[in-house]
């Protein structure tokens, strides 16, 4: 675990474009859009469309999969 972001390229609407994630995010985010039965980009998408423009993507990706970390889920 070296702490260090990972750069990955992703395509938002039509277009590829690079987010660097540190490896456990990318993991996460991973792991939340196959549960939610969504390909990584499609689940990018949602969350590029969703965020404020001044906030950048990767900033926008972490705090979404912080959040879906503390929304209890049910049991």
């Amino acid at each position: 675990m070296s702490g260090r972001p990972e750069k990955h390229s992703l395509t938002l609407k039509g277009h590829r474009t690079s987010v660097s994630l540190e490896a456990e995010f990318w993991r996460e985010f991973r792991t939340i859009a196959a549960r939610r039965n969504l390909p990584i980009n499609a689940l990018a998408a949602e969350i590029d469309a969703a965020r404020d423009p001044d906030v950048g993507l990767a900033s926008s990706i972490r705090v979404f999969i912080l959040n879906d970390l503390l929304d209890p889920k049910p049991t």
